[in-house]
């Protein structure tokens, strides 16, 4: 995949969820950049950090869109909301940006036909639909919350690993959160009480570190 980044340098937590979502862009600092370091076959996507400068970088997605270099994928703060209903882009994400949505949407963008199929998790009968945040066991509805359905997902996507719960606080709840242990605590006994009886022990306890699912 040909994917361009801009700024150069994307923030810890952008970077982070790039290296979880399998995603490698290249960093361009402007449109002349993009422009030079174009492969043969063109760009496949640009992903447009807003940041602390949403008016300057949304002025370059507009500029890359206007010379239809590539589909814009913007990354900002729930607090830019605004600036994004006439934004110049394909599609965005909020931050904490999730790197399962992050590949999502970015397939979606690269490999539309493809995308429909990349919509959904599944583990045993669990089924977590990426594109109206439901879950359900079997043909069973699960009630979650968003943090709740977040750190299922989290689970589900990394499966076999344990995660401490300081990994977890920072991969699902994101670096601006302050916070504890218990939080972690009270989410999973919440999910494992949600999945029913049967399912529970998919979340294991490892003890003095954290939990692992699957």
């Amino acid at each position: 995949m040909r994917i361009a980044i801009h700024p150069e340098e994307p923030s810890e937590a952008l970077s982070e969820a790039l290296t979880t979502a399998r995603l490698t862009p290249v960093g361009v600092a402007d449109v002349l950049a993009l422009s030079e370091g174009e492969h043969d076959e063109g760009w496949d996507l640009v992903i447009v950090e807003l940041g602390d400068s949403p008016t300057t970088r949304l002025a370059f997605a507009r500029r890359v869109k206007e010379a239809d270099l590539a589909r814009i994928l913007v990354v900002a703060a729930a607090t830019d909301h605004a600036e994004l209903v006439d934004a110049p882009c394909d599609d965005f994400v909020l931050t904490p940006v999730s790197p399962v949505e992050l590949a999502v949407r970015a397939l979606r963008l690269i490999e539309p036909s493809n995308a429909e199929t990349e919509e959904s998790l599944h583990f045993k009968d669990l089924t977590l639909d990426l594109a109206t945040y439901q879950a359900r066991v079997g043909s069973t509805p699960i009630d979650l919350t968003y943090m709740e359905y977040e750190l299922l997902r989290f689970f589900v996507t990394n499966q076999g690993r344990v995660w401490s719960r300081e990994q977890l606080l920072s991969r699902v709840w994101g670096y601006d959160y302050f916070g504890g242990a218990r939080t972690v605590d009270v989410h999973v006994r919440r999910l494992r009480s949600k999945l029913g009886e049967e399912r529970a022990s998919w979340i294991t306890t490892v003890r003095s570190v954290g939990y692992r699912f699957g």
